[in-house]
């Protein structure tokens, strides 16, 4: 058997929500090259106000990994980790609810009951992505924000640091600018969570009634890969307009439903799925990183916590 058993008592809810934001932080520190590719391909082809009128930016990056060697080559490795530090406190503030509080949820919408169904699960998902966003939008906000910025030599930083990414935001967009964007992160996270955290749910409760696999690495594997994959598809035009709509300057969109109107006059709909594959790589990577780590996390508190307790 890989890894720690299933344990014979089913982890508490303060276990899961520790495992589930140390499971994030790991996962993200493995990832974030992939996020922030992700989030200039997203960028990329935006108009900003200081742009003269008339011209769009010109092509820079060209693919995921094209994307990584122009950062590495002309801002230099650093630059691939940028907004980290507010990613991981991200990760402990969001990870934790929206993750390590959906068996909770679900087990009160169904009272308990060992039968639950699809609209519970879609129901729970929801809940816990929004309560999430509530509390770690601020982060989200500047983990953008510092990805986005690029670090090339001469050119002026909007941010030297994440403390002062967040004076900044709060005391020239006051402190509703850490919230921005919150409608569409909202959207976005209700659709994440409900297709990442159910289809996780409903792929490892399908490969252990019908297939001989067990509640262990190569079943938590395969539903995390497929959780991945479908989360990907489904989110992809949310999460492009979240990321364009947080970074973007004071006054460049009148609303979110402004920025998408943007992008879909002056790009058309396929820049709806700009950066899909870094997204893919990211969050199929992500997803497996974390679910893994977050079952054996489980286990292994639950398991220190009983030999603790069996000391005399």
């Amino acid at each position: 058997m890989v890894g720690f058993g299933p344990a014979d008592v089913p982890p508490s809810a303060a276990v899961k929500f520790v495992g589930a934001g140390a499971a994030g932080c790991i996962a993200d520190l493995l990832t974030f090259p992939l996020d922030t590719a992700k989030v200039r391909l997203q960028i990329q082809g935006e108009v900003r106000p200081s742009a003269a009128a008339g011209k769009g930016s010109a092509v820079k990056y060209r693919g995921v990994f094209g994307t990584i060697s122009t950062m590495v080559r002309t801002e230099g490795p650093r630059s691939l980790y940028s907004g980290l530090v507010a990613g991981l406190q991200r990760q402990m503030s969001f990870a934790s609810v929206r993750i390590g509080l959906y068996d909770s949820v679900k087990q009160f919408y169904t009272k308990g009951s060992d039968n639950v169904g699809i609209g519970s699960r879609l129901l729970a998902g929801s809940t816990t992505g929004a309560m999430a966003v509530a509390f770690a939008q601020p982060t989200d906000v500047v983990k953008v924000r510092l990805q986005a910025q690029t670090r090339s030599p001469g050119q002026a930083r909007r941010y030297c640091s994440t403390i002062d990414a967040y004076k900044t935001i709060a005391k020239e967009e006051g402190i509703c600018g850490l919230w921005k964007g919150t409608a569409p992160n909202i959207a976005r996270n209700a659709i994440v969570n409900c297709t990442e955290l159910v289809t996780y749910d409903f792929i490892k409760d399908t490969l252990l009634k019908s297939t001989s696999l067990t509640d262990n690495l190569p079943c938590h594997f395969v539903s995390a890969f497929g959780a991945g994959l479908c989360t990907t598809v489904t989110a992809s035009p949310v999460d492009v307009v979240k990321t364009r709509y947080m970074n973007a300057a004071l006054g460049q969109y009148s609303s979110v439903l402004n920025c998408a109107a943007a992008m879909m006059t002056k790009e058309g709909p396929l820049a709806f799925y700009k950066g899909f594959m870094p997204f893919f790589l990211r969050l199929g990577s992500w997803n497996v990183v974390m679910f893994v780590t977050y079952e054996q996390l489980k286990r292994a508190i639950m398991a220190a916590n009983h030999n603790f307790t069996a000391i005399p």
